[in-house]
Formats: C-alpha cells, structure tokens, sequence
C-alpha cells in the first residue's frame, strides 16, 4: 500500500498527536543522557565487557518478559491511564537513582538493577503508546506516525549522546541521572492534557491470564503476524551488537572517552533519521520485504565496517549506515504489526512482537559481549553481519507481507439473542452448534471455507472446533464449538472483523432454506471427565 502522503511529518498535523509527540522528544533526550551516563559509568565500575553490555540488556530484557502482560493491560484498560502510571514509576526510578549515585552507593549490580526497573517501566509503557496511533492519527498516517516515532527518538539520539557524553564529563553520571527524572515530566504534563477516547465496553475486562492466552492465541494462529515477529527476534538478536559493543570499541580500539563515545552514538542517531525520511519514498517503490531484507544486508555492512575502522572516522559511514537500516526494519515490523492485527487484540499483537525483538536484543547484548570477551569486538561485530545476511535471505522462506487493505475493524453484526434461562455471566461451559444445509455439488467450496471458519473460531476463542455430516441427511452439515462461559460467547462474536464477516457471507450463499442457519446455543449441565466416559450408574461392577 504506497503511502498517501510521502512526507513523514504527515500526523503532526494532528493535534493530540503533535502534542505528545513533541513532549516524547524530551522525554527521549533524557533517556539518552541517562543510557551515556549507565553505559559509562559501568565501563568505569568494572573492565568486564560482559558487565557493559549488560547495561543494554538489563533495559530490554523486561520488556522481553512482562510485554506480553502489558499488552493484555493495554487492551482492557485505559491506556492513557496505563501509560501515566508508568511514566510516573520511572520518574521515581530516575529519581531514586540519580540520588543513590550522588550519595555513592551504586555498584555494578545496583546499578543493572535501576536500569532493569526502567526497562520495566518501558515494558508497561509501550504496548499501549504504539496501541495508541490509531488513536492519534488515521489509518493513512499509521506508517508515517509509526517511523516519526522512530524518528523523534533518533533525532535525540543524534544529539542526546553526545550531550549526555558531555555532561557525564563535565558533571558526572548523577547529573544524567537526574536530568532523565526530570525528562518525564514533560510526557507526564502531555498525557495528563490528552483527553483520549473513551471506548464504550458492554463486558468485564478479561482476566490477566486469559487475555495473554487470547493474545498469544491470536498470533500463534496469524501465519502474517509469525512471519513479522520472527524477522524482528532475528533483526533484534544481530542488530544489537553495535549499541552493545560501542562503549568498548571506544574505549579500548578508538580511544576515545566519554564525549567520543556520545558523539558516536551521535552519528548511528542521524543515520536512522536519514532512514525516517527515506522511508515512505522507498515503500512507494518497493514491496516491504524488498525493503527489509535490504535493511538488513545494509546493516550487516554497518557492523562490518565498525569491526574493522581502525579510528573514530573512519566508523562514522558504518554507524550512520546501521541507523538507517535499524529505523527502516523495525518501523515496518512495527506498522506491519498494528495493520495486521484488529483492534481488540492489537496491544498484545504489538507486545509480542516486543517480546520476541527485545527479547533478541536483551539475548544478543549478552552474546556479543561474552563473544568480544572471548575473540575481541571485530570478530562479535563479523559474526553479528553474518547472522544479519542469514536474516536478509529468510525472506526466501518467511517472506514479510505487504501492507493489507483488509478491514479489520469490527464487523458488529452480532445481536445478544434473547434466552429464556436466567444465565450469569460465569454460566458455562456452552456448547454452540450451527446447522447448514449444502447441495452436494457446493461441498468443496463449503469445506475450503469451513477451513477458514475454523481458524477464524479458534483464534477469536472458541474451543474444540468440529465439523459433523449427517448419515441420514448427508446434505446438513453442523458446525460445533465450545466456549468457557456466557461472556466468552459474546467476547467471541464481538470480536469478528469485516473481513472476517466475508467468510460467513460466502458461507450464507452456500446454504439453503429460506432462512440463515439454525443456531443452537446449549449449555452442559453434567460434564463427564474424559477418562471415564460412562455415568457411574454404568460402570461394571469389578469381582
């Protein structure tokens, strides 16, 4: 799908969204000065090269582990009131740290530790800002709001380093430290203006644990969504050796401090600008698979030139060529994402993919840094390229799709039927059966789409699918599912898209009979474990 507007600054013209854009600039500057200031402060605490580039994994293995949970709490709750509480949490965090730095009390682990409860900050935060552009700008602007967030972090980046690498020098890491405290409040004061939609909700909220089921569900059974999350684990895992191993290639091969160290992150910022920019002009030109794998072949170049420059210059084209690429593949994996995925699941959707990207990183931090312990940075930066280019011809296999125009919203076709027993919410388990009536020359095409409704009913919920033929009229066909409770069933229809609606339509044209198929809603009154499927008046006695 070529983008309707070329421009990347396109959704700035929405207000809501210019606004918390704008307070994220601050908030990403701060980060950025505080990630120079941990980055350094550990090259100083320790010479471990592992220790280093644990500081990069600390931050990103909790979104690897609690995304998944803050997606399903992204889609049952308010998430701007999600998104407050998180800022306000690493608010305090950044407070607390800065304050235990000025007072000399941090220590290698000490210091892991306050980046680990950053990072989960980050992890509660996440899943419901990025659930949140269809929120703040139209489907159209979607990928450009996507890649201007990218943008606004690297735009700091390109400057926020090497200030950071300033004040770090100049003033020491608890001045980093509290500068990034103070960076929150600016999202904090945006979030508190934005008045965000308030989604009408006729059901409880799901459970915690049934909604990260619901989630991983819904992904495992999205062949589209597989594809995109496993691209993303590969990017994450290679991609991370250059921000992982810059504090020691400064250090130890360029022989640079802490302001080379910030102007060098500096260079990889302004690269992945030149990539926001470059972005929507290459997706009018290329497919996104095209553009992916070359993003990855481009960055594998990246680390292969930072491996062998021998001084700070000369690394500059291989920073600003891994900006670019990084911008470029994880934008698209994240629009990608959010197109393919309907609303009511989109915030897990997106936290999985966080999972498996982050996840990438946090485990490619640890194993390019016991690499470069082991054989040096140049042979961990060589091998993380290799693994990129692996990444790049996966697309052979795993090819990435294109941008849908399949409507995913929701289809709202299903009236709550009127029932004769006074049903509680919890009342189950159900057992729902569907009766059609298909002449025998429209077998084929009925069961290629029974196929369809069977991944459709699974993947919205329904349990233990069938499709049963009757031996006496082998023209009626029934369809039958099972669902946890009467909230479930009507959790399970609400959440059918327009595009999923067209299966039933076909289905309807298939059927017979002047009215639509029958339905039966039935709910078990004695359920009979599976290993024993005789009633206790018929088992046989044993003598």
């Amino acid at each position: 799908m070529p983008p309707a507007n070329p421009s990347p600054l396109a959704p700035l013209r929405h207000p809501a969204f210019r606004l918390i854009w704008t307070a994220t600039l601050a908030s990403n500057l701060g980060s950025l000065i505080q990630g120079v200031g941990a980055a350094w402060q550990m090259a100083l605490m320790t010479p471990s090269e592992g220790m280093v580039a644990l500081v990069t994994a600390s931050t990103t293995l909790p979104i690897m582990v609690l995304a998944v949970v803050a997606g399903a709490i992204a889609d049952n709750f308010d998430r701007r009131k999600v998104m407050l509480s998180a800022q306000l949490f690493m608010c305090a965090v950044s407070a607390a740290l800065a304050a235990a730095a000025a007072l000399n009390w941090l220590g290698p682990w000490s210091l892991l530790a306050f980046t680990f409860l950053l990072g989960l900050g980050s992890a509660m935060h996440l899943p419901s800002w990025q659930a949140s552009m269809r929120d703040l700008v139209p489907r159209d602007d979607l990928p450009a709001a996507v890649t201007l967030n990218s943008m606004s972090f690297n735009l700091m980046r390109s400057v926020g380093p090497a200030l950071g690498g300033l004040i770090v020098a100049a003033a020491g890491a608890p001045v980093a430290f509290a500068l990034n405290a103070v960076s929150y409040l600016a999202v904090i004061w945006a979030l508190y203006r934005w008045s965000g939609p308030v989604e009408e909700r006729t059901l409880p909220a799901e459970h915690l644990g049934s909604a990260v089921r619901a989630g991983l569900r819904y992904v495992a059974l999205s062949p589209n969504l597989v594809r995109i999350i496993s691209r993303g684990f590969v990017f994450g895992i290679a991609a991370i050796a250059v921000m992982a191993l810059l504090p020691v290639v400064t250090r130890d091969r360029l022989g640079g401090e802490a302001t080379a160290f910030g102007l060098l992150l500096g260079t990889f910022g302004f690269g992945a600008i030149g990539g926001a920019f470059l972005s929507p002009h290459l997706r009018r030109y290329a497919g996104i698979e095209t553009i992916v794998a070359s993003a990855f072949a481009t960055f594998a170049v990246g680390c292969a030139i930072l491996a062998m420059a021998p001084t700070a210059v000369l690394a500059i084209p291989g920073l600003l060529l891994a900006g670019a690429s990084w911008v470029l593949a994880l934008s698209l994996f994240n629009v990608s994402t959010q197109l393919a995925t309907p609303r009511w699941v989109v915030g897990r959707a997106l936290a999985i993919y966080q999972t498996a990207t982050f996840g990438g990183m946090a485990l490619g931090s640890w194993l390019w840094g016991q690499t470069s312990e082991w054989w040096g940075t140049e042979v961990a930066l060589l091998l993380a390229a290799a693994v990129l280019l692996l990444g790049a011809l996966m697309g052979r296999l795993w090819r990435m799709p294109d941008f849908s125009e399949v409507n995913l919203d929701p289809a709202n076709r299903f009236h709550e039927p009127a029932l004769r027993l006074d049903l509680r919410a919890r009342s189950g388990p159900l057992m729902i059966m569907i009766d059609y009536d298909i002449a025998p020359q429209n077998t084929v095409p009925f069961l290629a789409l029974m196929a369809e409704r069977r991944v459709i009913r699974l993947r919205d919920g329904a349990r233990q699918w069938a499709l049963m033929r009757d031996l006496e009229d082998p023209d009626i066909w029934v369809e039958s599912y099972h669902v946890a409770t009467w909230t479930e069933y009507l959790r399970h229809n609400q959440r059918r898209t327009a595009a999923d609606a067209t299966n039933r339509d076909r289905l309807l044209e298939l059927h017979r009979g002047p009215a639509e198929p029958k339905v039966h809603r039935m709910i078990e009154r004695e359920t009979v474990p599976a290993h024993d499927d005789l009633p206790i008046i018929e088992r046989p006695k044993v003598l």
